[in-house]
Formats: structure tokens, C-alpha cells, sequence
């Protein structure tokens, strides 16, 4: 049965959900007497504490401030709590919505987001339980962006897939596999082949560093019969959970050949979606290079769209990192005033979109039968015929 998606009457414009996770000082760092130069000091503000030289205050604001910033100590529970379960469990009312990790290399995005991915699940799993009265369906795609090829992480197949472009999805990956999950222990099956194939790799600053960005994808349908009459419908909805490769100085990861080659395509993909959010910041005005990147254009949707979008950005706290810190609070900074336009999305089979749109004919008819007025007639007229092209094509 061909399905045609229609918005629901219910919209939210509200800015993109910002948070920054400041780790604490890992081994390496420790055994170089690294210095702690950022501290939490309430839970919205994050300072540098390393004194500023005079021109360095008027290049660099000493206190930074968000949605929520979590300090070292806080576990990644929390982190979710109050930092992407809002976000993300907005699919189970049939709004898109998505959660990312952002921030250099080795400062804790693949250890969040995992957390995240995880308690997200569960909750949705355990609002399943608690609705018996709806029927639900869950599905999972998972892919990877590695020196700009999108791969499927479901698939042995490590083909690059073509990202095209749909009149009425949007950004699609052609090809992509889309597994409908069967409980809780398939989505950990699932996940586990998704984590095995992702290009990891050791660079000076982290053992296993993630060397592509990651989309996993959950669709959720769920049946209800409360929107246009009596005809069924459902709502329909995706959250993103994107693990993003970190940013990286080559001089400071001691990358080389191949490690070399895949910093140059994070960096250039993290350029681009910097640059997409810095023009988002600012209104919607002038051109925004979504198609830059394959990661921009795959999350279009996701980046001042129709989603819900949480930002959790990583930090570490040493000094050696100052410069990267920097740019992440400016990254964290721009992305907290993207607007975004969340709707819900309802999901009409033909059937009962044909019956829709026969009793929006009707209401129509009716309008002008009854109108005395002449004035109107033209744009009656022209609605009816409008009417009528949307019913032929899904007849």
C-alpha cells in the first residue's frame, strides 16, 4: 500500500539543544603533567581558568554559556537526562529529531553517544510497553561516512552507496539497509555488527579512534486513528543518533599516510558542517552549502529542519587542547541559535487520504454554492482543481 505522508497541524519553532560534557584528564594527559584549564561552574557556564594575557582577552571570552554543561564527574546518564532524552524521545509523537556528539578527537563523543544510543532505546522500548493500545514499529539503518563515501554498517557489502535526492523524502542513501527490529536483543545484535564494521584507528591521541561519522537511524511507526475522520493513519518519525569523527591537529595526533588522509576528510566534512551552522546562526539569508559535504547533505533535514536536534559537545579539559576547546565552544556557540521548525508527521494511507480530500471537495462545493459572492468563484474554482489533481494521483 502506497503511503503519502502528510504534516500535522502542530508546529514548534525552538533553537537547537546545546550541551558541553567537559572529561576529566585521562592517562596520557596525566603522565605529561597536563594542566586542567576549564571548570563548570555552575550547570550553564564553563570557564578557562588559565589567566589571559591582555590580547588574548580581547580575542577569546573567558566564560562560555549553554543550554546545560556537564562536569567531569557526571555520569553519562545524566548527560542524557537532561542533555538529548527530551530530544530524541520526541519520535514516539511522530517528530524527526536528532542527537550529536561534536568535539576533537579523543574527548569522550563515541563513549557519550554509545550511553546516549542506548538509554534512548530502552526508553522508547519501555514507552512500547506502556501503550498497548498502539501498535509500533521500529526500524534501524546504520551507515558511515569514511573519507567522504557513505557505507552501510548493516551490510558486508562496503560499496560506496549514492546519496540522491527524492521529490518527496528528501535526502535519501540509495540501497541502504533498513532492518525492522524484533526486540531489544536485535537492536543489540545489530548494533554490535555496526560497531565491528566502523573504520577505527590508532592515532597518538586515542588507541581507537573513530575515523568516520556515524548515523545510526531508528524509523518509528505507530498506528492511531484520530486524524482526518475515520480513515486510518499513523505517525512516522526518525531520530538520528550521530557519532561525529573528531576534529584533529596532524602535529598533535602524529598522523601520517593513511591516518593522514582520513584527518584531511574529517576535518574538511567538520569545516563544512561548521560553516552550515555559523550561516544557520545568523537566519536563514543567503546560500547555506548543505551539498558541501556528504554529511551535511545527509543531515540537511537535521540542521535548522523539520527535527528536534540536541548538540552534545565534548571537551578536554587540558591545556594542550586549549586551541580545539576554543573552536568547539564556538562551534557550540553558533549551533545554540539555529532555529528549528519540528512537525508532526502523519502518515495517511490512500484510502484515507482519498476520503480526506472527497470531503474537502465537498466542504468546497458547498462553500460555493452558498456564497453569493462572485468574487470568490475564481479562487474556489481554483482550489477544487487542485483538489482534484491530488486525488488523481493517488487514486
Amino acid at each position: 500500500m502506497r503511503r503519502k505522508p502528510m504534516q500535522g497541524p502542530s508546529s514548534n519553532v525552538e533553537r537547537i539543544f546545546v550541551s558541553v560534557r567537559l572529561r576529566p584528564l585521562n592517562e596520557k594527559e596525566i603522565a605529561r603533567n597536563d594542566a586542567s584549564d576549564w571548570e563548570c561552574i555552575n550547570e550553564t557556564t564553563i570557564i578557562y581558568r588559565n589567566n589571559l594575557s591582555v590580547a588574548e582577552r580581547s580575542m577569546y571570552p573567558t566564560a562560555y554559556t549553554f543550554d546545560r554543561v556537564f562536569s567531569h564527574d557526571c555520569t553519562t546518564r545524566k548527560v542524557y537526562e537532561e542533555g538529548a532524552k527530551e530530544v530524541a524521545l520526541s519520535v514516539v509523537s511522530g517528530i524527526n529529531s536528532s542527537v550529536f556528539a561534536y568535539g576533537q578527537t579523543s574527548s569522550g563523543k563515541t563513549y557519550t553517544m554509545t550511553g546516549i544510543t542506548e538509554y534512548s532505546m530502552a526508553d522508547i522500548y519501555d514507552y512500547i510497553d506502556r501503550h498497548k493500545e498502539r501498535e509500533f514499529i521500529l526500524k534501524l539503518s546504520a551507515m558511515e561516512i569514511y573519507n567522504e563515501s557513505v557505507r552501510d554498517l548493516l551490510s558486508t557489502d562496503s560499496s560506496p552507496l549514492r546519496v540522491l535526492d527524492d521529490p518527496e523524502k528528501g535526502t535519501i542513501v540509495e540501497k541502504l539497509t533498513e532492518e525492522t527490529l524484533k526486540n531489544w536483543s536485535h537492536f543489540k545484535e545489530l548494533l554490535s555488527i555496526c560497531e565491528a564494521q566502523r573504520q577505527i584507528g590508532e592515532t597518538s591521541l586515542n588507541e581507537t579512534s573513530s575515523r568516520s561519522h556515524q548515523i545510526l537511524r531508528l524509523t518509528m511507526e505507530s498506528s492511531v486513528r484520530e486524524f482526518f475522520g475515520n480513515g486510518t493513519s499513523c505517525l512516522a518519525a526518525t531520530v538520528n543518533f550521530v557519532d561525529l569523527a573528531g576534529s584533529e591537529r596532524a602535529s598533535q595526533a602524529l598522523s601520517a599516510g593513511t591516518r593522514l588522509k582520513e584527518g584531511c576528510h574529517i576535518n574538511r566534512s567538520l569545516l563544512t558542517l561548521g560553516t552550515v551552522i555559523r550561516k544557520l546562526s545568523k537566519g536563514r539569508s543567503g546560500h547555506v552549502p548543505y551539498r558541501d559535504s556528504k554529511l551535511t547533505r545527509i543531515l540537511q533535514s537535521s540542521l535548522g529542519g523539520n527535527a528536534r536536534t540536541a548538540i552534545i559537545c565534548t571537551l578536554s579539559p587540558a591545556r594542550i587542547h586549549v586551541e580545539q576547546s576554543r573552536n568547539t565552544l564556538l562551534f557550540a556557540s553558533c549551533a545554540k541559535e539555529v532555529a528549528t521548525n519540528a512537525q508532526v508527521n502523519i502518515v495517511m494511507s490512500d484510502k484515507a487520504l482519498v476520503k480526506h480530500l472527497q470531503r474537502e471537495l465537498s466542504r468546497l462545493e458547498n462553500e460555493l454554492r452558498s456564497s453569493g459572492a462572485t468574487s470568490n468563484i475564481s479562487d474556489s474554482a481554483a482550489i477544487l482543481r487542485e483538489k482534484d489533481i491530488e486525488i488523481e494521483k493517488v487514486i
